[in-house]
């Protein structure tokens, strides 16, 4: 097979480095899921911060999240190109420049403070994540047998949700935690001084995390990174021309898998806060709900390790099954029942929602052989799902925060088709060991 986007460079005898040349490697791109998980996390405590701050309803909250996801459609094809100009190792530099710009940003949006800003700068951040995520999960998807894919990219993406699991914890001290909002009752309304010193609250968070990626962007500069394939990929050049993606069953309904789940994941994470904080459900402050937030990502990492290991002797399509058969059942529990038992159905969806995303995505580009390029790209665009959070918003204000996650509810049963007949491949390229 050809080798797709990502493939470590050879040595003078032409031959592929051992295994060990790469581990290091891997090791430090677990260090950048982490990094991504981390900071798009921040938001989850961020946005009722700025629901308090601005006076926005469910829907402008939820417009926050969606200019983050309109950055991953946005920058792909641009990721994509920056990739293949100046190679991969720069480019995971020039993201996690970008990402520090955008955080340091944060600065004058809330010394302003300004709800313009503020979105310009969160989709400055997002920008830079999405130039590692459309060079990083392609590659460690390749790297390795193709029988462990799906595996393989759980482990890594166990590290993203380590990320994901302590940002609540981060966010919910520094923000909540020195905020009126964040201390006050739900139903407690701030004076303009309040929100105004609230607004403050965010400028400490984000210049430790622009001061994090600055140092990690120097460690990357520095570090012995193998160079990907630039030989490997003009090969797939030629081969691609006679060939189409849209032959590719696993490929064509695994877009819409990613897509669709984006807005069941991130929707979850983004009202998580508003949901438990209400007095029928968990009746505690802001502060309070981040720390049951930090249980839902929790849950992800868990989860991503467990199917990391089921996945050695299940098919992957079978555990996605399961998986979302469990999480559609805990959202229609969270959405007709009350109190603890709604609260602790939502935070569970975490553990089902773990291995959506890397089994997804695996499953999608499996069999592309020289298409596989453009097959992650596609999958990687489709996480702009997430920008639909913006209709769970508008389902909040009209119908309720508590119905709107039918929606959810809904989403889980496209990744059930997805599991059950969308993921078998059709026209599949022999698939090499690697």
């Amino acid at each position: 097979m050809a080798a797709p986007i990502a493939s470590v460079s050879t040595n003078s005898t032409g031959q592929a480095p051992a295994t060990a040349s790469y581990k290091s490697a891997m090791s430090l791109l677990a260090s950048l899921f982490f990094t991504w998980g981390f900071i798009t996390v921040i938001n989850n405590t961020l946005l009722p911060h700025l629901r308090s701050v601005f006076e926005l309803n469910y829907t402008q909250t939820t417009l926050i999240e969606s200019v983050w996801f309109i950055a991953y459609f946005v920058a792909s094809i641009p990721a994509a190109r920056l990739i293949e100009r100046v190679g991969y190792k720069k480019s995971l530099v020039v993201g996690l420049s970008i990402m520090a710009l955008g955080a340091l940003m944060m600065i004058p949006a809330a010394r302003l403070p300004s709800y313009i800003v503020t979105l310009v700068a969160l989709f400055v951040i997002a920008c830079g994540i999405t130039l590692l995520q459309v060079a990083a999960n392609p590659y460690v998807a390749v790297v390795g047998t193709p029988q462990t894919a799906s595996s393989r990219l759980n482990l890594v993406q166990a590290f993203n949700s380590l990320g994901t699991m302590f940002a609540p914890l981060f966010g919910g001290y520094l923000i909540l935690g020195r905020s009126n909002a964040g201390t006050a009752g739900a139903d407690q309304v701030l004076t303009q001084a309040e929100r105004l010193a609230d607004a403050q609250a965010v400028q400490l968070p984000y210049l430790i995390v622009a001061g994090v990626l600055v140092v990690l962007a120097v460690i990357i500069a520095r570090f012995p990174l193998p160079e990907m394939g630039a030989a490997t990929s003009r090969v797939s050049k030629a081969e691609r021309a006679s060939h189409s993606l849209w032959r590719h069953r696993n490929l064509v309904f695994g877009v819409p898998a990613i897509f669709i789940y984006l807005i069941a994941e991130i929707g979850v994470a983004n009202l998580f806060i508003n949901f438990v904080s209400q007095p029928d459900i968990g009746n505690v402050n802001h502060e309070q709900a981040s720390h049951y937030l930090f249980l839902l990502w929790g849950g992800m990492m868990v989860g991503r390790f467990i199917g990391s290991v089921l996945m050695r002797s299940i098919s992957a399509e079978h555990v996605l099954a399961a998986a979302s058969v469990g999480a559609c059942i805990v959202m229609l529990v969270a959405t007709f029942s009350t109190g603890p038992t709604a609260m602790w159905a939502l935070i569970s969806v975490g553990l089902f929602h773990s291995i959506m995303f890397p089994t997804i995505f695996t499953l999608g580009i499996k069999g592309l052989g020289p298409l596989t390029e453009e097959g992650a790209g596609l999958l990687i665009m489709a996480i702009a799902g997430g920008a639909l959070v913006v209709v769970q918003g508008w389902l909040a204000d009209i119908y309720g925060l508590q119905t709107s996650f039918l929606l959810t509810a809904a989403c889980e049963l496209y990744v059930l088709f997805y599991a059950l007949w969308g993921a078998r491949a059709t026209n599949a390229f022999p698939e090499a060991e690697q």
